[in-house]
């Protein structure tokens, strides 16, 4: 599990929609950051330093496992995107948006490129009410003073406004799904996705456990004689498995996300079956399948039939060497018309072929974003 850390940032903007600017901001910080757990009233003040335009100011909380070289570089990246130019000067000087780290948890960081807590927050009214209004009771890590206590003693006596306008504060992955079922083809990497979001969202993960099944390499070498066995054990571990782990819902845990649904099992019974033997495993699953919790969100993730193979020969299983193309063309229609007659369960289908979503940050973000903002 990755460390999760509570950092508060401090918001401004003083041209263009000041508060739309600000609101693009938070959104992007809670999709490429981490968790926007507070987010403070809008003040409004007067241009620092220079001749502008008034400033929208806010403070937010935000909970993240980043650290602070790659929190940094983070914000950097969204303020560079929301129109930031940087001019080199050591003049003050109009921002679209202007985002910097207050505080990260009780660190003490001095860097030549990060310092936190931030060496001026404490001369600044627009920095520390919003901030009192959201972290009244957080202790300053130098002055060992609360952060009321530090804006009772400030000195600044600009003005500072509330406005009567409002950032909305973005829905989180856990906020929005109590269970997640990600699915695809061998090779498709779901087991990789659910693990990635499990522990950055503190989920509780529901793998398969094929490692496990001592019919799968029997069945890879003799699939007429295996096959049947195997989707009967395939079948019953699931069952026991989703029915244990859903109704033991961990209160420690956000939400559940799971590499499968018990549908996968029909699926591949499906192919690799008879007909007497999948009529019979029918009955089986019919009666099963009642009685599984469904999904807030199904995910499937397609990947072309060369990149399973290449996905496939990488991780290296010595009972997959032997799967070829056909076979998971196969798998493929089935999931794909599974998807067609399941309409109820809210699928999402996500074209990862050309991704790399364990390696490259930026496809990942793409991925989860595809997942937070689907509706149906």
């Amino acid at each position: 599990m990755k460390i999760v850390r509570t950092t508060y940032l401090s918001l401004g903007s003083n041209l263009g929609n000041k508060q739309k600017t600000l609101q693009i901001a938070v959104e992007q910080i809670s999709e490429k950051i981490g968790h926007v757990t507070k987010i403070s009233s809008i003040y409004k003040t007067k241009a620092l330093g220079f001749e502008g335009d008034d400033f929208f100011n806010i403070c937010i909380e935000v909970t993240t496992n980043l650290n602070p070289k790659n929190l940094i570089k983070g914000l950097l990246q969204i303020e560079t995107s929301l129109g930031r130019e940087r001019l080199n000067t050591a003049n003050y000087y109009n921002r679209s948006i202007d985002i910097d780290i207050l505080l990260f948890d009780d660190d003490i960081i001095f860097s030549d490129d990060l310092k936190v807590p931030h060496p001026r927050m404490l001369e600044r009214k627009f920095v520390l009410v919003p901030l009192t209004e959201i972290a009244p009771n957080v202790i300053h890590p130098i002055v060992k003073k609360t952060i009321l206590v530090c804006l009772q003693n400030c000195d600044d006596n600009s003005e500072i406004i509330k406005v009567n306008k409002k950032i909305n504060k973005p829905i989180s992955l856990f906020e929005k799904y109590n269970y997640i079922a990600i699915e695809g083809n061998i090779g498709s990497g779901k087991t990789s996705l659910a693990n990635k979001i499990g522990d950055d969202f503190n989920a509780k993960l529901v793998l398969e456990r094929f490692a496990d099944n001592p019919f799968l390499p029997k069945f890879y070498n003799d699939k007429d004689r295996y096959a049947f066995p195997l989707e009967m054990s395939f079948l019953a571990d699931r069952y026991h498995q989703l029915t244990d782990d859903l109704a033991q819902f961990d209160l420690f845990k956000s939400f559940i996300v799971s590499d499968y649904f018990i549908f996968k099992s029909l699926i591949f019974a499906q192919i690799t079956l008879s007909k007497e033997e999948y009529n019979l495993y029918r009955k089986m699953f019919d009666i099963m399948y009642k009685e599984i919790s469904k999904p807030d969100v199904y995910v499937y993730l397609y990947q072309n039939t060369d990149r399973l193979i290449e996905n496939i020969k990488k991780r290296g299983r010595e009972y997959e060497k032997n799967i070829q193309p056909d076979y998971l063309d196969n798998i493929h229609k089935g999931y794909v018309n599974f998807i067609k007659t399941k309409e109820h369960l809210n699928t999402l289908v996500i074209d990862v072929s050309e991704l790399d979503f364990v390696n490259n940050h930026n496809d990942y973000q793409n991925v989860l974003s595809k997942i937070l903002h689907f509706s149906k």
